[in-house]
């Protein structure tokens, strides 16, 4: 850059060169073409002086005239008059041609007084001339010598260069060492979320086993109620009752058919026993299949409340996925390529129910957490996190609010340039007082009370006027 600048204004000065050697020749031409009026001018002078002294000569020679003309005046008084005539020519000839000496005369000091100050003009251009050379001469070594600072830094460009595409190299291999980490990390992912799976389904079974557990518990309440109630056992004694193998199944039969028999003479059946059992059994049964019914519709519900958790979860990641590689790719467009940023999930293993920490780490600065930012570097990172998520689902416009208050002049050219990428696809309302947000934008809106209490809004489509540079003179 310098040596172009340097370049430019060696250019400059041989402009100026030739321009004063322009000015130069037309001096002397000039000079020349005025030397020569001189000349011919005292020429002239020179003629009317000669002129002056015959006129003068002549004036004598009549005033002698006139004298010896005085005595014959009476006589001769016609002759008087005309020699009185010739005299009077003769003066005013005289008058005339002393007018021209004087006009001569003043002209040859003009001439002279400006003769002087072209040959003074001349002098002082001559010495700009060799000033002008003399800067030449500086520029030329000092365009050399950032001749010879350019071909260091060729070198040490070309030097830079091997040294990037080494760079670059281990940059590829890197990569390839971390997209190998991270297919390793998806497996690992899937197989967690198979054994997550795995986990919930046992935990499925688990409570329909509960369920299964609480039916027989219920059904063995109803049994030891109905042994309390017809042959005061507990339940609790025949099921810790350990059972005899010595014991003589002809005597226990003896005794069922005593117990029979005490049971017939109770008395006669009640008749409508049979009905009540019906009875009794069909609402048994309808309550039953009620309760078939309810458990089938808690596990269907159960099934579909899994299904709907799975697909909530499995669309939740890859809308995640998806926002935090756009994250990424904004964030870094704000920044710069080599700044650090991610979205990461509290707790991988819910992440319906998980808190999301936002990592933004920009070059040359390691925050614990994002409240460590500054302001401008917040504003960026939510309007970086904002665009990542209007990328999940473009909408047809957006709203922003003054939310480019916090940045400064070099965020604010960031902030118009990712706007204008984005209008494309949709159209941006921006309230704002920021000139160079206003300078940006393609329509702008001014809201202005033309009197007390009446609001009324002025528009300027900049889309219709020429975007022409228009320079300030000073």
């Amino acid at each position: 850059v310098r040596i172009n600048s340097e370049k430019d204004e060696l250019n400059k000065i041989n402009q100026d060169k030739i321009t004063l050697e322009s000015k130069l020749e037309n001096f002397n031409n000039y000079k020349k073409d005025t030397e020569d009026k001189i000349e011919s001018a005292l020429k002239n002078f020179d003629k009317l002086t000669n002129e002056a002294t015959t006129n003068a000569e002549l004036l004598k020679l009549k005033l002698e005239e006139r004298d010896g003309s005085k005595a014959l005046f009476s006589k001769q008084d016609d002759s008087f008059k005309l020699a009185a005539n010739q005299m009077s020519e003769a003066s005013g000839k005289y008058n005339e041609q002393n007018i021209e000496y004087i006009k001569q005369q003043n002209k040859l000091t003009t001439l002279q007084r400006e003769l002087s100050y072209r040959e003074a003009q001349n002098q002082e251009l001559n010495k700009q001339k060799s000033q002008k050379l003399q800067q030449q001469d500086t520029e030329l070594k000092e365009a050399a010598s950032a001749d010879e600072q350019l071909q260091k830094i060729d070198k040490n460009l070309l030097a830079l260069y091997d040294e990037k595409s080494k760079r670059e190299l281990s940059l590829t291999e890197a990569e390839t060492i971390y997209f190998k980490t991270r297919g390793v990390l998806n497996e690992l992912e899937e197989q967690l979320r198979v054994v997550n799976k795995s986990r919930q389904d046992s935990q499925l079974l688990i409570n329909n086993l509960k369920d299964k557990f609480n039916d027989v518990k219920f059904q063995l309440s109803s049994v030891g109620e109905r042994l309390q109630f017809e042959f005061k056992i507990g339940i609790n004694e025949i099921i810790n009752k350990e059972p005899d193998l010595n014991e003589d199944i002809i005597s226990l039969e003896s005794e069922v058919g005593k117990l029979r028999s005490r049971i017939e003479n109770f008395g006669e059946v009640n008749p409508l026993a049979v009905e009540a059992y019906t009875e009794i059994s069909e609402r048994y049964h309808l309550i039953k299949k009620q309760e078939e019914d309810i458990f089938g519709a808690k596990h269907s519900l159960m099934q579909t409340i899994q299904e709907i958790e799975n697909t909530a979860t499995k669309q939740y990641l890859d809308s995640f996925e998806k926002i935090r590689s756009n994250f990424i790719i904004v964030f870094r467009s704000l920044f710069t390529a080599d700044d650090t940023c991610d979205l990461v999930l509290v707790n991988p293993e819910n992440p319906l129910e998980s808190e999301i920490n936002i990592i933004a780490k920009p070059k040359g600065k390691r925050p614990q957490t994002i409240n460590q930012l500054s302001g401008g570097e917040k504003t960026l990172t939510a309007i970086a996190l904002l665009f990542s998520l209007y990328l999940l689902k473009p909408a047809p416009f957006c709203i922003f609010d003054e939310v480019d208050a916090p940045l400064d002049d070099t965020n604010i050219e960031k902030f118009n340039k990712i706007i204008k990428k984005f209008s494309a696809d949709s159209q941006f309302i921006i309230v704002t007082h920021n000139k160079a947000t206003m300078a940006a934008v393609d329509v702008i809106y001014g809201v202005f009370m033309p009197e007390q209490g009446v609001s009324a809004v002025s528009a300027v489509d900049f889309r219709s006027l020429d975007n022409n540079m228009v320079l300030e003179t000073v």
